[in-house]
């Protein structure tokens, strides 16, 4: 992440003296206005300063040499580079690199008196924020949090955004331990407070709500007012005790808001009305009635939150209602999906500014399966800059990101051609408005590239965003990539330092769509990947995926193409080896790394013990090269059949051995799977292969990890009926009535991956927050579902098959069967969107 400081920014000596850090060297003093602590985030090198952090299984001084070799020349380090390294660099040596960030953003607050509204709760948090931002934006020039970056770092980062022409801050702080609001409040020290609700969100860091509530308090110790909903008793208590304990000098104001009496603004009725709900409100004795385009639970309340921000502004509530009908959904994420003639689309097109914009090329770079890199971009609104500075600086970061084609819309930014004109190999297109830009569309050719649509919502890019998708009926699986990082991460520490990671993108990467999750992979440094069959290697090579791969089915007919694109075949038989081995002389190619599956219990495929003397004898006269020795756990995740695991291991080490003893060569062992990693940490050996644990499920059932399913299947509702009893609904008849209901036609069935065996109510899918229950036998196109205890359902409405609720292993569960076979058997028709959140 770097975020964009203009008008203001520091010397590094004068950064020196805010850190009370160690100048171990000085070659330039340089101007400051770019923190980093994601080398991939880079943009102006020249003005960057980088920040080595340190984490579980990444070390930011690993990527000093790769920034320096890209320009940076100033660095904050907790340890000397080597000799010889970063020779004109300016270094910065502090005892904690991520302590010296927040340092440096408190002291860059303190620089600033402008009100703060600092928003924290369990969820709610990112909504709120944006949605104040667009009730306020026509009176303020805010600086707000990025998307939902309010953690230890991202707090720090978010404050380096404000300058000199800000008007109003609004920032979320969130944590998951004690001690860490402590930290946030020095750097944010917020005027007003909003608390949003208390919920089970992160609560594993403490013993209790209570102390969860006192803790997220503690980001307002020094506030002037709290905002909150005195409904939730628990809050309202802890608000209180903390107004009590203010001294007489630093009085704190409360205004609580909710159903209860003591509000002072009072919640008296919601009544949704089509796709609206109508709010009738009660302040100082006056009724206000208001309304809002949402209706479901969470968007209410989270629009009374801003609401009662607004009014405790003093905003007159008769300009409320026209502001309110503003309000449109939020955007929490990037989404990547498949669009027309082989391109891949990146849709963030709900904000438009600097900081926004660095985040969603970073993620354009990310993708590797195109060359050709187009930008779709607006007008960037309230930004408090001079044109010709604002896209003076959006032409460095095209620049910097190499984008290949921009499409230009707006009247600002086509006032600025000579500006975007000069990004050298960068193609331009200008158009005044939306409107131009669609009627041209035809005009426009977009093929086998990747398309980023960044626009302010005002532009309405979902137009944009219709044209380019590719055209598929309304089921799709929704693949949260900050999930999979989160899991790979929960594993990675498990790990020992030396101990490499195999990651397993089989089957589709487990259904989930291959190489936008080999790219994820690539970028957090996994030292492996593994596929089932050459076809899969070659698509991610094909996408740009330079990993080592494991291929753990070589099809002869295909050793050509294998060397070709050098994939790495698993070996199991002498056959195979000798097949592979004619391959490679044919080739002229020696010592091409091979892998060895011996059987150790499994019984599916590998060298059995017995044959190991065979095996050594075959390789020493082989053109091959053994990369790696492994075999499969049958039952690691069942502590009944431990015994079973240890003589595996035994046998698997006794075989191992005794290659090693023969071969003149290193090579890695590897044995333990996603849930031996659990529950056998010592079988790691070299190396470890996670499969299904990367994508949310623990196999073993241990609790141990906080893993995030990263799959969510969702539909929609094609019509809705009204049946009597006695009538059937489906194939067979199966579904009898008996009583009259509601009966809602779902878009998918078992051509999609919905299981058969799921009809009759044994499956449920979850409609407005309410599980459904199934009713007759599942269709190749359609389900149908039992909605009569569901009120106010609407054709068209989404319905969620698969994610929070029901989970996955709860569908597996329903279909007498396991997560991998419905993640896996989920069809190539159902659209995949990648996202991060």
């Amino acid at each position: 992440m770097n975020y964009y400081l203009s008008a203001l920014g520091y010397r590094v000596a004068h950064i020196n003296e805010i850190l009370q850090g160690s100048m171990i060297q000085i070659r330039a003093d340089r101007l400051i206005d770019q923190l980093l602590i994601d080398s991939r985030r880079l943009i102006f090198p020249e003005t960057t300063l980088f920040f080595a952090l340190l984490g579980p299984r990444r070390d930011g001084h690993d990527y000093l040499q790769d920034l320096y070799d890209r320009g940076v020349r100033s660095f904050v380090l907790s340890r000397p580079p080597e000799a010889g390294q970063l020779a004109d660099a300016n270094l910065i040596l502090v005892p904690d690199t991520l302590q010296a960030l927040q340092d440096l953003a408190t002291y860059h607050r303190s620089r600033f008196d402008l009100p703060v509204i600092g928003i924290t709760g369990s969820n709610g948090k990112t909504i709120v924020k944006e949605w104040l931002n667009q009730l306020l934006e026509d009176d303020y020039r805010i600086v707000r949090s990025p998307k939902s970056y309010n953690s230890q770092i991202g707090v720090p980062l978010s404050i380096w955004q404000i300058a000199s022409e800000h008007e109003l801050a609004i920032l979320e702080a969130g944590i998951s331990l004690p001690g860490e609001m402590r930290k946030l409040e020095r750097i944010i020290r917020p005027d007003i407070g909003l608390f949003t609700n208390i919920g089970e969100a992160h609560s594993e860091g403490f013993s209790d709500r209570e102390e969860k509530i006192r803790e997220k308090l503690g980001l307002f110790t020094h506030s002037r007012a709290i905002i909150f909903c005195a409904d939730h008793p628990e809050v309202a208590s802890a608000v209180h005790q903390l107004a009590a304990s203010r001294a007489e000098s630093e009085p704190l104001t409360l205004f609580p808001w909710g159903k209860s009496l003591a509000a002072q603004v009072r919640v008296l009725s919601i009544r949704s009305r089509g796709t609206s709900s109508e709010l009738l409100l009660l302040r100082d004795k006056e009724e206000l009635l208001l309304s809002i385009p949402f209706i479901d639970p969470a968007s209410v309340e989270n629009c009374l939150q801003a609401i009662c921000v607004m009014l405790f502004l003093g905003r007159p509530p008769a300009s409320l209602s026209a502001r309110l009908s503003r309000l449109v959904p939020v955007a929490m994420r990037m989404e990547l999906k498949n669009g027309i003639n082989h391109c891949s689309i990146i849709n963030d097109s709900y904000s438009a500014d600097l900081s926004s914009l660095a985040i969603a090329l970073d993620f354009l770079v990310l993708q590797q399966q195109h060359l050709k890199r187009t930008l779709i971009l607006s007008d960037i609104l309230q930004s408090g800059k001079t044109d010709e500075f604002l896209y003076g600086e959006v032409a460095r970061m095209l620049r910097q990101k190499k984008v290949d084609r921009l499409i230009a819309v707006g009247k600002r930014i086509s006032s600025k051609q000579h500006l975007l004109n000069q990004v050298e190999g960068m193609e331009a297109r200008f158009y005044p408005s939306t409107d131009d830009l669609v009627r041209g569309f035809e005009q426009l050719t977009f093929r086998q590239e990747t398309v980023l649509i960044k626009g302010a919502r005002v532009f309405q890019f979902e137009r944009i965003d219709r044209l380019l998708s590719l055209q598929a009926h309304e089921t799709v699986l929704e693949i949260n990539l900050d999930a999979l990082g989160h899991n790979l991460r929960e594993y990675q520490h498990l790990l020992r330092p030396s101990t490499k990671l195999m990651a397993m993108v089989k089957a589709f990467a487990y259904g989930s769509g291959t190489f936008e999750i080999a790219n994820l992979l690539q970028f957090h440094k996994v030292d492996y990947l593994a596929v089932a069959y050459p076809d899969e290697g070659m698509a991610l090579r094909k996408a740009g995926i330079r990993l080592p791969i494991m291929v753990m089915s070589p099809e002869q007919g295909s050793y050509e193409a294998m060397l070709q694109h050098n994939l790495e075949p698993v070996l199991y038989s002498l056959s195979l080896l000798s097949e592979w081995e004619f391959a490679l002389r044919k080739a002229g190619i020696s010592e091409m790394p091979v892998h060895i599956e011996i059987e150790t219990g499994m019984n599916r495929l590998g060298f059995a013990p017995a044959a190991i003397g065979d095996l050594i004898e075959a390789l020493r006269r082989s053109a091959c090269k053994v990369r790696s020795v492994f075999s499969h756990l049958a039952a690691s995740e069942d502590p009944q059949h431990d015994a079973y695991t240890r003589w595996q291991a035994e046998r698997f080490l006794e075989a191992a051995n005794s290659l090693q003893e023969a071969l003149t060569y290193p090579f890695l062992k590897h044995l333990a799977n996603s849930a031996a990693i659990l529950r056998h940490p010592g079988l790691q050996l070299d190396m470890v292969r996670l499969g299904i644990g990367l994508y949310g499920i623990d196999s073993s059932h241990s609790g141990l990890l906080k893993l995030q399913e990263i799959s969510t299947l969702r539909s929609t509702i094609a019509q809705i009926r009204q049946l009597k009893e006695g009538e059937t609904v489906g194939y067979d008849r199966s579904g009898q009535l008996t009583r009259d209901a509601c009966i809602a036609t779902v878009r998918i069935g078992y051509a999609d991956g919905y299981p058969r065996v799921l009809g009759n109510g044994l499956g449920k899918m979850r409609v407005r927050g309410t599980l459904a229950p199934t009713i007759g036998n599942i269709c190749m196109d359609l389900t149908m579902l039992d909605i009569t205890e569901i009120p106010g359902v609407r054709e068209n409405e989404e319905v969620t098959v698969f994610g929070d609720a029901p989970s996955v292993q709860q569908v597996a569960h329903w279909a007498q069967t396991i997560p991998y076979e419905i993640l896996t058997g989920i069809s190539q028709r159902v659209k995949r969107i990648y996202y991060e959140s």
